[in-house]
């Protein structure tokens, strides 16, 4: 695939005698696009044309007519019946406007974008980085550039993240925390107001569909799923989410093990928390005003948080190779690896992208989400980090050694966890606090971030819901205010 660039690029050498360097400085963006995608020829060659067709335009800007019916012919020729070859072999091909920040019909497969003609119906939006009080549509993807000499970075850490519809949302899943009889009363409200006022489809757990329409018949019109195959298609029919609940109707959504399968494996709609729990580290919205937050939030913009979540794979020590692994468990606060039962202390090997970290000596070892970082791993004695931050923690549980502090990693790192051989007793994993797994000598787990994001809406900004999350969740820093008894300084 290579050899066809590099043809294609002499061709336009002996046609129009201009430098090599000049082309690839003003394409470098689509020939590295190309060099990534040669192993699918059809894009390539897509590729390959918008390339040659902006060389073609960008002669007729900087020399108008002096190449005079040699371009028309280049132009109009066989570039555009390959293009057309192209488009019949790979149906419509619709180029992605990535100008103006990430967009809800980009789906990734493979690292690559793909337009599914099927997720037309489903509402699009924009993610975009803003300052408060920017009205700035600016967006900015690369974190550090290099230019004269000079490394700078771009200041996307102080900038909130809004969201934007670009079509109206028409579907939405209410998800309820079960066996409370206040939360299904108000989900049945909600429910009739979404749908005489916002006109919109809504779609509800299988369980809470039968208490709706025991309640009466006039509930026919919500839909629910039958198996797990529609499950997994909930993504593509849903435009936004609603939990009725507490912290932990949000995990039970988005976190996969065996006694419930995640409905958003994949990509994750945004969500609207309401808070019917304890704590509410992640829901935000009061269900007194449910109207006014679903409103605002259906009307848009909103700021969101990107909570991150941890893809784990359990590799048994019979596996024949490293891909040879158990189904993936997503986990959106923390997978723990502790010695259970065993009275022996847990004995894990740590590595980091193959480099070897630690040997883990004591009660166990958590590796916590930043939205994860007030739960387990803060009573482990782990730092508090804000959702937005993109990281890892690594929390040692009751360690054999006061110098073995906590760590905070990069996103982009792979974590592997492995008993040794010698260890004198197995381990155990969890994930978010369910679906406890064994793991036997020479058993591993992997850890790495998953490249699918949770979007949740935010009463404020993310700053501000993080910091009133802990001062009334945690009473953070809360004391008595110091005396002005005394004597005083002159």
């Amino acid at each position: 695939m290579l050899e066809i660039f590099l043809i294609s690029l002499r061709v336009f050498e002996e046609k129009f005698p201009f430098s090599r360097h000049r082309i690839l400085e003003l394409n470098g963006w689509k020939c590295s696009f190309l060099l990534l995608s040669h192993q699918n020829i059809s894009c390539f060659l897509n590729c390959n044309i918008i390339l040659c067709t902006n060389l073609l335009i960008w002669i007729e800007e900087e020399s108008p007519g002096e190449y005079g019916g040699d371009f028309d012919n280049a132009r109009m020729g066989n570039l555009v019946n390959q293009s057309a070859w192209c488009n019949e072999a790979n149906g419509q091909f619709e180029k992605p406007n990535g100008r103006n920040g990430i967009c809800s019909h980009e789906v990734l497969q493979d690292g690559e974008p793909v337009f599914d003609s099927q997720m037309i119906r489903k509402a699009s939006f924009k993610l975009s980085w803003c300052c408060k009080g920017e009205q700035s549509d600016q967006h900015k993807h690369d974190i550090v550039s290099f230019e004269r000499g000079n490394i700078t970075t771009a200041e996307r850490s102080s900038k909130q993240i809004s969201l934007r519809w670009e079509s109206c949302p028409r579907t939405v899943l209410v998800l309820t925390k079960p066996n409370s009889i206040s939360v299904r009363i108000l989900c049945a409200e909600m429910v009739r107001w979404l749908r005489e006022q916002k006109k919109l489809e809504i779609y509800v757990e299988p369980r809470v569909r039968v208490e709706l329409l025991t309640e009466s018949s006039y509930f026919n019109f919500v839909q629910t799923w039958k198996d797990e195959k529609e499950i997994s298609l909930l993504h593509t029919k849903v435009d936004l989410v609603a939990t009725l609940g507490g912290d932990g109707t949000v995990l039970w959504l988005l976190s996969t093990h065996v006694q419930a399968a995640s409905m958003f494996k994949g990509p994750v709609p945004p969500i609207v928390p309401f808070s019917l729990g304890s704590l509410g580290f992640m829901t935000p919205f009061h269900t007194e005003h449910y109207r006014e937050c679903l409103d605002s939030v259906l009307k848009g913009p909103i700021s969101i948080t990107l909570r991150h979540r941890l893809q784990c794979h359990v590799i048994r020590d019979a596996a024949k190779n490293e891909y040879e692994t158990e189904e993936p468990i997503l986990v959106l606060n923390e997978v723990t690896i502790d010695r259970g039962i065993s009275s022996y202390l847990t004995n894990l090997e740590c590595y980091c992208d193959d480099s070897f970290v630690t040997s883990v000596q004591g009660d166990g070892l958590i590796l916590s989400t930043t939205s994860g970082s007030t739960a387990y791993s803060l009573a482990a004695g782990g730092s508090m980090v804000h959702p937005q931050v993109p990281g890892i923690l690594f929390t040692p549980i009751c360690p054999h050694s006061l110098s073995f502090r906590p760590l905070i990693l990069p996103e982009h790192v792979t974590l592997r966890v492995q008993v040794p051989f010698n260890s004198r007793s197995h381990a155990w994993a969890s994930f978010d606090g369910k679906d406890r797994k064994q793991l036997a000598p020479g058993d591993a787990l992997v850890c790495s971030m998953a490249p699918w994001p949770v979007p949740t809406a935010c009463l404020v900004d993310s700053t501000d819901d993080f910091f009133r999350s802990i001062h009334e969740g945690l009473h953070w820093n809360l004391r008595k205010v110091q005396s002005f008894d005394g004597p005083r300084v002159l």
